[in-house]
């Protein structure tokens, strides 16, 4: 019997968020929080060391029950439901008291509460501005091949794009590993920095699409290429040459654009890798990329009119990874433009990426 639970452990990059942060991995980097058993009974589980005392709610508790609740010695809290029948069910933890929903849960790092610090009167290029007109931020749902599953994107249109018969150009743009398709309409601000630029002139009209690339970065680029172009293409009005097509990621989406633009060089005119980079500990990944620079080199210099790197400063912990692998690059003679601001491993920084590369878009 298959138990619709709707309740997957999503895996996140946790082996390349570990390098990138240089930490020490914990048992929640694997842990699956949801799990049926093969007597029909499901599994639940949280990582809270800390904690004294984690009991289960929800309607997957059966009403009146009292369910036991062990904790192992690395901190991880199980407890098991029994004879679940076939279903969707909601649940979250108690921890201590505090009602807390499964941070392993696929949708639970997407529902963040945002709180806007501005300072009064001033106009930031991320503030919503009663002036401005606002283009229309959509949730979009496509069918992936790659995966053989549905999954998520976010895709910004310019306000009165459905009024339109032209084509306009494509911006894709991928968030970081922790994160989702959510990331950057929401504490990126992606459709208001847009909305700002536009109505100042800044910029030109164009889509971006944020996807969701939290999943293994050689298979985003599968999905990227042979699923989510595809759909943009066939769905919106929109061109479908290099020329037209730009591509920019932070962190673990910066990797996944590194991987995307070298296995398909000839695909993007526009490019920005914001806090990333190669591991340096990682022999692997520059041998392979200097060897595929090499490779490519001739195709990028035809098809690419801004290849950028951005940095949050020396205090951001992609600085020596991106630094370091920038080397192989220049090694291989390929044109770039870097460039850094104090902010570190931030949104802070990342925003203003944004709102710097967006106007030198398809000029």
């Amino acid at each position: 019997m298959k138990l619709l639970l709707g309740l997957f452990c999503l895996l996140v990059g946790s082996y390349a968020q570990a390098q990138m942060f240089n930490r020490t991995p914990t048992p929640n980097d694997t842990l699956q929080s949801t799990k049926v058993l093969d007597n029909g009974d499901v599994q639940f589980q949280i990582y809270a060391p800390e904690a004294e005392k984690v009991t289960l709610g929800g309607d997957i508790v059966p009403w009146g029950t009292k369910l036991k609740s062990e904790k192992a010695a690395n901190g991880v809290w199980t407890i098991v439901v029994p004879n679940v029948k076939a279903g969707i069910y909601r649940y979250n933890f108690m921890v201590d008291g505090v009602k807390v929903y499964d941070p392993k849960a696929p949708d639970a790092y997407k529902t963040s509460a945002l709180v806007d610090i501005l300072p009064a009167g001033e106009q930031e290029f991320f503030a919503v501005r009663k002036e401005v007109p606002h283009g229309a931020v959509s949730a979009i749902q496509y069918y992936s091949e790659t995966t053989g599953t549905m999954r998520n994107m976010q895709v910004w249109t310019p306000p009165g794009y459905n009024a339109k018969n032209n084509k306009l150009p494509v911006f894709y743009l991928i968030h970081g590993g922790g994160d989702s398709e959510m990331a950057w309409p929401g504490v990126g601000r992606a459709g208001i920095i847009m909305d700002n630029l536009l109505a100042e002139g800044k910029c030109r009209e164009m889509v971006v699409v944020m996807p969701d690339g939290g999943m293994d970065v050689n298979l985003f680029v599968k999905d990227f290429v042979n699923d989510i172009i595809p759909y943009i293409e066939s769905n919106y009005k929109v061109y479908t040459n290099a020329g037209n097509r730009a591509l920019a990621g932070l962190s673990m989406g910066g990797l996944e654009v590194l991987e995307s633009f070298m296995a398909h060089p000839d695909l993007f005119a526009y490019i920005n890798v914001m806090s990333s980079g190669w591991f340096t500990n990682n022999k692997e990944m520059y041998e392979t990329g200097d060897k595929r620079l090499a490779e490519i080199a001739p195709t990028l210099a035809k098809t690419v009119k801004l290849l950028k790197f951005t940095q949050g400063g020396p205090e951001d912990i992609a600085y020596a990874n991106g630094k370091e692998m920038l080397k192989v690059f220049d090694k291989n003679g390929i044109d770039y433009e870097f460039s850094e601001m104090p902010g570190g491993h931030s949104w802070q920084v990342w925003r203003n990426d944004l709102k710097n590369f967006a106007p030198v878009l398809f000029k």
